[in-house]
């Protein structure tokens, strides 16, 4: 089991102390279900990338930005927001740390 709190603070400082301002730990890997905490330091982006067939993004400390092409979604702490199918990047505007909940997969029934 995973207390969020603590180990957000862990990852945060984790960041600081990484050269890239990033850091990240897989919490749960179950079938195709895969938890992950990540943390970024102000100023600090996941580049654009794909998303998996579905996902969300809790912000657990901090403000980021995802990003779609021209437009922008802000997160701040708490919020709750479910990835599209678009390719995106994540922008911390502040140290911030989130859980990223995603499914990489559908089984198919045989």
């Amino acid at each position: 089991m995973a207390n969020l709190g603590p180990l957000a603070s862990a990852h945060l400082a984790a960041a600081h102390a990484s050269v890239h301002g990033k850091s990240a730990e897989l919490l749960v890997h179950d079938g195709n279900l895969r938890q992950s905490v990540v943390a970024l330091v102000a100023g600090t982006a996941l580049n654009e990338h794909s998303s998996p067939p579905a996902g969300t993004l809790q912000v657990l400390q901090g403000r980021i930005r995802v990003t779609e092409g021209e437009a922008a979604t802000e997160l701040a702490t708490g919020d709750l927001w479910p990835l599209t199918h678009a390719r995106h990047a994540v922008v911390a505007d502040e140290d911030s740390v989130f859980l990223l909940t995603a499914v990489t997969g559908v089984d198919r029934v045989g």
